[in-house]
């Protein structure tokens, strides 16, 4: 059995007046509902995050990953 896909949760918890974490980038409504997401719903929500992410310019490319575009 595979591993659950792991929360983005860096324990820096405080929703901004988007209502998005300043810590992980997932709303309000996405942290509350993490526990009860499937895998694949789980990764959605990564995608969103990722996007928000970039879109804030507070992320750090990884070497090899390519980086998509919104």
């Amino acid at each position: 059995m595979s591993q659950r896909v792991k929360s983005p949760c860096v324990s820096i918890c405080a929703l901004d007046e988007q209502d998005i974490c300043v810590g992980c980038y997932r709303t309000g409504d996405e942290i509350a509902q993490w526990t009860r997401l499937t895998d694949a719903e789980r990764r959605q929500v990564l995608q969103r995050v990722a996007a928000r992410e970039r879109a804030a310019m507070n992320f750090i490319p990884v070497p090899g990953v390519p980086v998509k575009k919104p």
